[in-house]
């Protein structure tokens, strides 16, 4: 039997599950979008993992990250739950000697993480502006009828790219389509458009810091040779794409799971037939005095399993001890 880690990243764009054997060898990975839909994300990338593995495993411990990381962690039932700087940066440093400079590019979101001797030393996170995300990206391509998968191939036969206003996705969107007017053709679109993208995240997330080499490019974004390029030309640098770019952040869970083990050895992992069990979330606000916090309930088959909101602590003590009364 296999000893293995589960680590599982949720964001707003997609879910990833990876499980992770002890000599830190990707056993299965998942890459699927979560659509607003977290709970049935987590339940369909589990069930794809358990449809990879080939022998028998046991699951010693279980990471999660992402925007959902908490929701994530109730569910499955996580041994730990980090925030994705934390979790980028491990994985980063476990398979790129002497990171320094991590680039993360996301569909909705993006970070810079600064490492100086293997230490988290300063980031930076853009969750507002889509200028810098992976959705400008999909969005001007699908304008413009290019597959995304073939935006970076394009941008690479660039002969002469065009300059695009990169520093808001409206005037982005105004600028390109002028230079589409003025007659530029399309590969020096797309190149200006790599750029532009560039351009605004080194501005707006890497504007006073020291960026070093090595560099590594994680995300679904860091698939693109366009984007790349565009970045080893702003920065002077060489950029480095992991294996499993898209995933790092989940294996980074599983790494901090593996770490964790060492020290609790005994999991909270509610095993895999969690993929047929049926998930509800409902809300309550809070009567009881004038915070009017909005608790949320997690129910699992009709039974409720965690809540989460109040600031009190009262709505989650008293589920504590409901649980001990059945114990």
């Amino acid at each position: 039997m296999q000893n293995c880690y589960l680590g599982i990243d949720v964001g707003s764009v997609s879910t990833n599950v990876v499980l992770m054997n002890e000599k830190k060898e990707i056993v299965g990975k998942v890459y699927t979008k979560t659509q607003g839909k977290p709970i049935d994300a987590i339940q369909r990338g589990l069930k794809e993992i358990k449809s990879k593995i080939k022998e028998d495993i046991k699951v010693k411990g279980v990471g999660a990250t992402g925007s959902g990381r908490h929701l994530a962690s109730m569910i499955v039932g996580g041994d730990i739950v980090k925030n994705e700087i934390t979790a980028h940066g491990i994985a980063a440093l476990n398979f790129v000697d002497g990171v320094k400079t991590i680039i993360e590019i996301g569909g909705q979101d993006s970070k810079i993480i600064l490492l100086r001797d293997g230490i988290i030393s300063d980031f930076a996170m853009n969750t507002v502006c889509a200028a810098g995300t992976g959705s400008f990206l999909d969005r001007q391509a699908s304008r413009m009828g290019i597959e995304i998968e073939n935006f970076g191939e394009l941008a690479l036969q660039s002969k002469n790219s065009v300059r695009i206003a990169g520093r808001c996705a409206v005037f982005a969107e105004s600028d390109m389509i002028h230079k589409q007017q003025l007659g530029h053709n399309q590969e020096d679109i797309i190149k200006g458009l790599c750029d532009a993208l560039v351009r605004n995240f080194l501005n707006n997330l890497a504007k006073g810091k020291e960026v070093l080499g090595p560099v590594v490019f994680q995300g679904g974004v860091a698939a693109n040779v366009g984007i790349k390029k565009s970045f080893e030309e702003a920065l002077g640098l060489e950029v480095f794409v992991p294996p499993h770019h898209e995933v790092m952040g989940a294996i980074g869970c599983c790494l901090l799971a593996k770490e964790n083990a060492v020290k609790n050895p005994k999991t909270n992992f509610k095993g895999f037939d969690i993929i047929h069990s049926g998930y509800n979330v409902k809300g309550i606000e809070c009567q009881d005095c004038s915070n009017l916090c909005e608790v949320i309930e997690i129910l699992r088959d009709g039974t409720v399993m965690a809540r989460w909101g109040d600031k009190c602590g009262k709505w989650n003590s008293a589920l504590k001890s409901d649980i001990e009364k059945l114990a």
